[in-house]
């Protein structure tokens, strides 16, 4: 039997976050076509410029990934600025306080992603609940001096 239900009425529910497998596949290739990119038009050996690409790319990713996944993307996108965006390309070296640096920027861009994404969608979710209780402030009858 079919149920009707009006589509404008009831609490939607918050959107499901993103698996972490997609969201790393996506961080993984994402992130070595941005450093083709930058590297085919602005040319190698500018890792500021594709710190802060590769930054947007892991804050984007963050806004439909859960936390879990915040730490695998910023190692994927690492892995592609190390080892592609400065010289020598294709060798992954670790320069202790630079790449500790570049990861904890990468990661704290997917963190913030992933926060934004979850107050939005709670700031969201909270509009929709009071608004479809009908409540209004003035008039009720809940409060003093409503009549």
């Amino acid at each position: 039997m079919v149920e009707w239900v009006p589509l404008g009425r009831g609490a939607r529910p918050v959107p499901q976050p993103v698996a972490a497998p997609l969201v790393w596949s996506g961080a993984f290739c994402g992130a070595l076509a941005l450093v083709a990119l930058l590297n085919s038009v602005v040319g190698p050996g500018r890792p500021g410029l594709a710190l802060s690409v590769l930054s947007l790319l892991a804050a984007v990713l963050g806004l439909c990934a859960r936390f879990t996944a915040a730490p695998g993307t910023a190692v994927l996108c690492w892995l592609s600025l190390n080892g592609f965006a400065i010289p020598p390309a294709g060798t992954l070296t670790w320069a202790g306080a630079r790449d500790a640096g570049w990861l904890a920027c990468l990661f704290a861009a997917a963190l913030g992603g992933t926060a934004l994404a979850r107050i939005r969608h709670a700031r969201a979710a909270y509009r929709r609940l009071t608004t479809a209780g009908g409540y209004e402030a003035r008039g009720s009858g809940w409060g003093p001096g409503d009549d």
